[in-house]
């Protein structure tokens, strides 16, 4: 649990800075720090009970996603502001390191798999953040029009 809480913490560090280089509205700046750091602690926790990369990534951005439009929506503003600081975390820096330092070696096919491995964490956070996006837009669409119906009678 402190490993967890630890994790966080720096997540929220790294989110800030992160933020800061985007220069995110300062009042916007608390919320991106929370969001990123819900989407590692996500991560890490995926990592423990499924052991894949992948898997930890698209859970990731399925939270940085959902948290990103509702924050877009109580703040009104862009969800792109909360997304890309809050994504970030979850990129795999590493393995495109580890690709092109394999590649540099001569081991092609340590190359090979870590970039395979890495070409598939990128899918999973774009498939992460583009399903939130679609079905949360869907969500909204349905209580907006349930609302409206609603004041009709």
């Amino acid at each position: 649990m402190l490993h967890l809480l630890t994790e966080f913490i720096l997540a929220m560090f790294a989110t800030a800075g992160f933020s800061l280089i985007f220069r995110v509205p300062i009042r916007h700046i608390p919320a991106c720090v929370i969001i990123g750091a819900c989407g590692w602690v996500t991560y890490e926790i995926s990592m423990y009970y499924y052991s894949s990369p992948a898997m930890g990534c698209f859970l990731g951005a399925c939270v940085v996603g959902i948290l990103s439009t509702v924050a877009a929506h109580h703040l009104k503003d862009a969800a792109t502001i909360f997304v890309i600081p809050g994504i970030l975390c979850l990129v795999p820096g590493s393995g495109i390191f580890n690709t092109m330092l394999s590649m540099l070696q001569d081991d092609f096919t340590a190359a090979a798999e870590v970039g395979m491995q890495t070409l598939v964490m990128a899918g999973a956070i774009a498939i992460g953040l583009m399903i939130t996006g679609a079905v949360l837009r869907v969500f909204y669409a349905l209580v907006r029009k349930t609302v409206t119906l609603w004041d009709k009678f």
